[in-house]
């Protein structure tokens, strides 16, 4: 999947995967990780998800990459915020408050800009990116974040004949398949969604559930 790909979709504003409040199992969930204030959270692939600001309500800072530059400009402006911005190396940072962003390739982010990421959320990233990225996505990027940091993966589970990805199904055996022995995986909930996702009844799939994971690097 190429990043023409993403960009055509925010070009084009075909983001049916753009959640219009926040997610209510980041909301229940999170409390549970016990993150203290101040602590840095990365949100990978972070399109212009309301879920940054919540973030930011319960006292963390948010480091958020997003490749389009137009999820980025639209995020600040419908916040109402202008933000400072400088380039780096990683792409162009944007940051107001306690939230940064920056507009870049996830995958060239390293260990150093990392470094004090003591939490992490995935709402959206690994089940945006098919079978092949998603191992390097965990392989590569995930391992970069430092020992200890702790946080929520949140994924879909359908079947995936039934359905063009993305959004794609990532079952519980390839998470833990992808994540362990290096994280610390526990399943918190799974909860079916099909009655509220018309899109997936449109397209007659047979089941619908999301699941959220409590991850934890060892």
């Amino acid at each position: 999947m190429e990043p023409e790909f993403w960009l055509d979709r925010w070009r084009e504003q075909r983001i049916g995967f753009h959640n219009d409040r926040v997610l209510p199992l980041l909301e229940k969930h999170w409390p549970s990780l016990a993150l203290p204030r101040g602590a840095r959270v990365f949100v990978p692939l972070a399109g212009k998800s309301l879920d940054m600001p919540w973030l930011a309500a319960q006292g963390h800072r948010v480091l958020g990459v997003e490749l389009s530059p137009i999820a980025v400009a639209q995020f600040f402006q419908e916040h109402g915020l202008v933000p400072e911005t400088r380039e780096s190396r990683y792409g162009m940072h944007h940051r107001a408050g306690d939230i940064e962003l920056i507009c870049g390739d996830a995958f060239a982010l390293d260990a150093q800009v990392l470094a004090d990421c003591t939490g992490v959320y995935d709402r959206a990233a690994l089940i945006a990116l098919p079978e092949a990225m998603r191992i390097r996505y965990v392989r590569e990027l995930q391992a970069r974040l430092p020992r200890g940091c702790r946080g929520l993966l949140v994924t879909l589970e359908y079947p995936q004949h039934e359905k063009n990805g993305p959004p794609f199904s990532v079952g519980e055996a390839e998470v833990r398949r992808l994540y362990q022995p290096e994280w610390r995986v526990d399943l918190l909930e799974r909860r079916d969604i099909l009655a509220s996702q018309p899109s997936f009844q449109a397209d007659n799939v047979s089941a619908l559930h999301t699941a959220v994971y409590r991850v934890e690097r060892n």
